[in-house]
């Protein structure tokens, strides 16, 4: 049995370094397909007319004289000696760039994601138990919802709220009132499509054996909903939060550009038009990182909100 469960557990660590590996591996190539010079990036640009020269001596101290692979295999030896390098463009050491930017876009994403939750949920709650009008409603409000893009929704927004109504700042401010715009972009997308996938397990839950064993023991409606069936429909949500969370953070990218808001979405953006590849790759293995961790936290909080995988495992683990 504890053989087994470490077993499990050293695929997951594996799993999470192939993420990491892959995103950087891929992210590092990809830089190379942009056209243009990365020692004129380092240089300032190619508004910089520097000199041969210089874009000479830059490539020898960067290793960009080198071919791709040696280049390759040069910069995953410092990241695998915990090494992130420096940005070509601020000139400041990478881990610096991050650390500075990363509360904001962390702060983003985690407020999106309670608020996507919080209207997934009630959207479930009310199309579930509204009848047939409320039912087709709900789904087009989510179905809608989810297919909206960033861009269209932040426009719409800032139309509705600052510009006619002028309740909210069109630019962040560093108040509690410049999140709710940038919140409100990033969740409603996202809560129309936890929303479908959860009024699906919540439709589900009401014709499940466990809800007419409650209902049978003289259970009122509202403790039938709300400990069993929101509990079941809630595990498709949960189970998909990992995946939500690296979707909020590539949402970021939009979000932050539009609202001219610091964090790591603007910072990656910046790095990848600037050719910027320490830091672009420092911003992306942040990203898989946080993906990873998040994805075992998600695990973790499916088995405490259904023993029954538990139960199961252990199962597994007797016949094995």
């Amino acid at each position: 049995m504890g053989l087994r469960r470490a077993g499990r557990i050293g695929l997951r660590v594996l799993g999470g370094v192939f993420v990491l590996w892959a995103a950087a591996t891929l992210t590092f190539f990809g830089l190379r397909l942009i056209p243009g010079d990365p020692a004129q990036a380092i240089l300032g640009g190619p508004g910089s007319q520097a000199s041969a020269e210089a874009l000479a001596a830059v490539r020898a101290e960067y290793g960009l004289d080198q071919s791709i692979w040696a280049q390759y295999g040069l910069y995953f030896s410092r990241l695998l000696g915990g090494d992130l390098g420096s940005s070509y463009s601020l000139r400041t050491p990478v881990s610096e760039v991050i650390g500075a930017q990363i509360g904001g876009t962390l702060l983003l994403a985690v407020l999106a994601l309670a608020v996507a939750w919080a209207i997934a949920l009630g959207l479930a709650v009310w199309s579930t138990r509204g009848g047939r009008v409320a039912g087709v409603v709900g789904s087009g409000l989510e179905i809608v919802a989810a297919a909206v893009p960033h861009f269209w929704l932040a426009t719409v927004l800032v139309l509705i709220f600052s510009t006619t109504l002028r309740w909210l700042p069109a630019v962040s401010t560093q108040g509690p009132e410049g999140l709710v715009l940038p919140v409100l972009t990033l969740a409603l997308p996202l809560a129309g499509f936890l929303g479908q996938v959860m009024r699906e397990s919540v439709l589900d839950a009401l014709d499940a054996p466990f809800v007419l064993s409650a209902r049978a023991r003289g259970e009122g409606e509202s403790g039938v909903r709300w400990r069993h069936v929101l509990r079941h429909g809630a595990l498709p949500g949960i189970a998909l939060s990992g995946w939500a969370f690296g979707w909020l953070i590539s949402g970021a990218v939009v979000v932050e550009t539009i609202f001219a808001r610091p964090g790591l979405g603007r910072t990656l953006l910046n790095a990848v038009q600037l050719r910027d590849v320490p830091l672009v790759i420092g911003v992306v293995l942040v990203v898989a990182l946080g993906y990873v961790i998040m994805t075992v936290l998600t695990d973790a909080v499916s088995r405490v909100a259904d023993p029954r995988l538990a139960v199961r495992e252990r199962e597994q683990e007797r016949v094995s």
